[in-house]
């Protein structure tokens, strides 16, 4: 399918769908489509824990399971199926290239390298780091390499690397924000997990200064957006707040069981304040700061206490603290519930992400493509947007 297509289709998909995947259990007890689908919630609050895992983390599993009750959803499943980049792995002897990369990020890299042809006349690594990505694809292509970082300390790590292997590979020092004159004309510039603001940035100034081609694997969308997400493109209807951007990045395959309890701890302790707060307050849910990590591995009544403490509330009645800690644990079990609609949108909404880009692309003389660079157990932001000058 082709990119305009796809993103054409998507943007009317998730626009029919909003009801379901735009608003947060977290905030709302009960979103408006619990009452309009009660054979559904019912169906969602019945689920055991290992049932609500597997569909929170599984995107066509849960599309499967959602189209018993919401027939017309089987129609998003093809339009999140992107098919996998053909693969050679770069023909670079030894292991000198790959000196302190540890084994998954490693891997990522190699992925990425294997589905990206060369072109152009020298590399832009754009935030690279240490350039690791930089240094394999001019080991593989022999071309000169010039990676783009805004750390001081990256860069002179990056540097030695390269000189231990005797690659012309220069680093740039600079806010990838600000730089007006890189990417040069005619350069392949690529970017493995380039977050928000930094990716479009390369987008936009380097269709502006005629690279030849851009491999670019997005990452974080959310990042240096505000209020709301402003396309590159005009062609889609959709419009995203900064939370839906989020939502495209939620899904994880890596975490451990222990991380995983604490993801759900954490969660269960910030409903439970809420929660208490509410009755305290009698009013609509009001977002809150981000919670400092060291509170949530201390004690409930210590957590309970630093909240209060910030928010200005009075200290918890220690009698109530089991109470209110069990009322926050239901809760998150009900969220992780009634969250599943709403995760099973988290593709469709960074596929959509991407296709803005591509759509840009389009617009500015660029033949876009799409395609998968990894295994999702690999890394889930695993899509791959490449484009040549035509």
């Amino acid at each position: 399918m082709r990119p305009a297509d796809r993103h054409r289709q998507l943007d009317a998909a998730l626009l029919a769908w909003r009801h379901l995947w735009h608003p947060q259990p977290f905030r709302q007890v009960r979103p408006a489509w619990c009452e309009e689908r009660p054979a559904l919630t019912a169906a969602l609050l019945a689920l055991d824990d290992a049932e609500t895992a597997d569909l929170n983390d599984d995107v066509p599993a849960a599309l499967r399971w959602l189209g018993d009750y919401l027939p017309d959803i089987d129609a998003l499943q093809p339009l999140i199926d992107i098919p996998a980049a053909p693969h050679a792995m770069p023909a670079v002897a030894g292991e000198r290239w790959a000196w302190e990369i540890p084994g998954r990020k490693r891997a990522q890299i190699e992925a990425f390298a294997g589905a990206v042809e060369p072109a152009g006349e020298g590399i832009i690594d754009w935030c690279g780091g240490k350039g690791h990505l930089g240094r394999l694809l001019g080991l593989a292509m022999q071309q000169p390499v010039h990676t783009l970082e805004i750390d001081a300390a990256l860069c002179a790590d990056g540097e030695n690397l390269a000189q231990r292997i005797g690659l012309n590979h220069r680093f740039l020092e600079r806010d990838a924000l600000a730089v007006a004159d890189w990417p040069r004309p005619g350069q392949h510039a690529v970017a493995l997990h380039a977050c928000g603001n930094l990716h479009r940035r390369l987008i936009e100034h380097g269709a502006s200064a005629g690279v030849a081609r851009f491999d670019v694997a997005p990452c974080c969308y959310y990042r240096g957006v505000e209020a709301s997400y402003q396309p590159l493109s005009p062609r889609g209807q959709l419009q995203l707040t900064r939370d839906d951007t989020r939502l495209a990045v939620t899904e994880t395959v890596t975490a451990s069981p222990r991380l995983t309890r604490q993801r759900d701890q954490a969660i269960a302790w910030k409903l439970a304040f809420t929660g208490w707060r509410d009755q305290l307050s009698d009013v609509p849910y009001k977002t809150f700061k981000p919670v400092p990590a060291p509170w949530l591995r201390g004690s409930f009544a210590d957590f309970l206490a630093h909240m209060a403490a910030r928010e200005c509330l009075p200290p918890p009645d220690p009698r109530h603290l089991d109470a209110i800690e069990a009322a926050g644990w239901q809760r998150q079990r009900e969220v992780a519930r009634l969250a599943i609609p709403r995760h099973a949108f988290r593709r469709a909404l960074e596929l959509w992400l991407v296709l803005d880009l591509a759509a840009y692309l389009g617009e500015h003389g660029y033949e876009p493509s799409l395609t998968t660079f990894c295994n999702r157990q690999l890394t889930p932001r695993n899509l791959l947007l490449s484009a040549r000058r035509m």
